[in-house]
């Protein structure tokens, strides 16, 4: 087996007592040490405002990889490669003792001058801090230096422009690394070996043979702690702008001439420019929007949206969107792609639906209602793996066609130990793999896309809301599709 490459690097955590370097950061840096994906040569350096030292960051790290650690496993050594400075992300002084602390640990863990920036903290510090590693010349180095940055990436088109300006003026295209974790996940990354590494489905993905592509990301949980950053963003901000419109990038791209980052970040902006552009008078026609009501999740009473904080009793944001795309180009034209995401829905789900048209006068139906197309199911979480729904004569008597799957479940294959898409994606930044990081302009013509819809939906008040806890959104979500003949599979 092939020995991964070992970068050395300083890694430098803005927001190192968040959530989210606690959560997904520290773990991930911990599983790449342990599976000899980082070299020894490598320190951490964690920012933020807390009055904190090494020591208390350490153990706040030991505290987040527990689980991964068996109990007599000694983590001194892993953790000694962490430090700690109090920061304050507008203050000189600040970014001067950064400097000089690099300085240190890159002559102490001889990294080569590598330097990875990571921002785990509110986007409206994203343009400063770059603009200041700029002044203080933190991104230039005998190495690499690379930023990191989280979503959202702006709250529109104009914003996420001047928010890219203000980056692009510290750091060049091919240095920034606009996270979306998705694109790290197992299955994710999977479409693109479905579709270009097997000719029995190359050769249908087209519209001569699919009738309709679904994407489905529902979620059970509300926004709990988060409403109030919630209620500025929306389903549409939160899942469709980024996640949704990457899966849709990739199952629908032309195959790459080669599999480098440029030439498949080519193809996916491609399919973003074929978007066909949505007229602002008739965004009811193809999109739908809910937001939740009280109900039930699993026997439990679960409030309302608008029940979840005092700031949310006349909130028009939705927490559902449901939408119709379509895509002018050859391969494409005329197959619908319908998306639906929510919050507080039946079931926690991230799952892709191809379905192929069904042969003419299929005589193994008892009636038209009976048919049972074929489908290419891509579940992308939390039960990674492929199925195929065929039809097949299953009893003995009769000659009526029954549908069977053919299924491979990724989490039941022996041996595989699947890293998370934050460990993946933190490695691809530090071999200088850019392939599963968004290009500013898949961020852009995303963005063009979506503003249409919320700037139509700012202009009037919502019915909401308009879904019960528990359910998988509003009606009007099912009639999207049965206007066109079809329906939501749940398979």
């Amino acid at each position: 087996m092939e020995q991964p490459l070992q970068p050395k690097a300083v890694i430098v955590i803005f927001g190192a007592t968040g959530d989210l370097a606690k959560r997904k950061l520290f773990p991930s840096i911990y599983r790449l040490y342990q599976h000899g994906k980082i070299s020894k040569n490598f320190a951490v350096i964690g920012l933020a405002r807390r009055e904190w030292t090494d020591e208390v960051l350490r153990e706040n790290v030991v505290e987040s990889i527990e689980e991964a650690v068996s109990p007599d496993e000694n983590l001194d050594e892993f953790v000694s490669h962490f430090y700690y400075h109090p920061f304050d992300v507008t203050e000189d002084s600040s970014y001067q003792g950064l400097k000089h602390l690099i300085k240190n640990l890159e002559g102490e863990y001889d990294t080569d001058g590598n330097r990875i920036f990571y921002l785990a903290m509110a986007p409206n510090f994203f343009g400063t801090i770059a603009n200041k590693l700029k002044a203080y010349e933190l991104e230039k180095s005998d190495g690499w230096s690379r930023l990191v940055i989280e979503k959202p990436f702006g709250h529109n088109l104009e914003s996420a422009k001047g928010l890219n300006n203000q980056i692009r003026s510290a750091f060049k295209e091919d240095q920034i690394y606009r996270i979306d974790h998705y694109l790290g996940k197992q299955m994710v990354q999977n479409i693109e070996v479905i579709r270009f590494a097997n000719g029995i489905f190359e050769h249908l993905w087209n519209n001569r043979f699919i009738s309709n592509i679904q994407i489905t990301s529902s979620e059970v949980l509300g926004v709990e702690e988060r409403a109030r950053y919630y209620d500025h963003s929306g389903a549409t901000r939160d899942m469709v702008q980024n996640h949704i419109l990457q899966m849709v990038a990739l199952l629908l791209m032309e195959p790459p001439i080669k599999l480098t980052t440029d030439e498949i970040r080519s193809e996916k902006i491609k399919v973003l420019r074929a978007l066909r552009p949505l007229d602002k008078n008739e965004i009811s026609k193809s999109f739908v929007r809910g937001q939740y009501d009280a109900g039930e999740i699993n026997g439990e009473a679960v409030p309302s949206y608008r029940e979840e904080d005092e700031e949310l009793t006349e909130s028009n944001t939705e927490t559902f969107v449901a939408g119709k795309l379509l895509i002018d180009n050859y391969r494409w034209a005329g197959v619908p792609i319908y998306i639906r995401t929510g919050k507080r829905m039946t079931e926690k789900s991230t799952k892709i639906v191809i379905e192929f048209k069904d042969i003419p006068m299929n005589l193994y139906y008892k009636k038209d209602n009976d048919r049972n197309p074929n489908l290419l199911s891509i579940n992308i979480q939390p039960n990674e793996g492929i199925t195929l729904g065929l039809n097949a004569r299953k009893s003995s008597e009769g000659s009526l066609a029954e549908p069977i799957q053919l299924a491979y479940n990724l989490n039941e294959s022996s041996g595989i130990n699947t890293p998370e898409a934050y460990e993946r994606l933190l490695y691809d930044c530090m071999i200088g793999d850019a392939t599963n990081f968004t290009h500013w302009d898949e961020v852009a013509l995303s963005w063009k896309f979506v503003d249409t819809v919320l700037d139509a939906w700012s202009k009037e008040k919502a019915d909401f809301p308009n879904y019960k806890s528990g359910s998988m959104g509003p009606k009007e979500a099912d009639e999207l599709l049965a206007k066109d003949g079809f329906h939501w599979w749940e398979v």
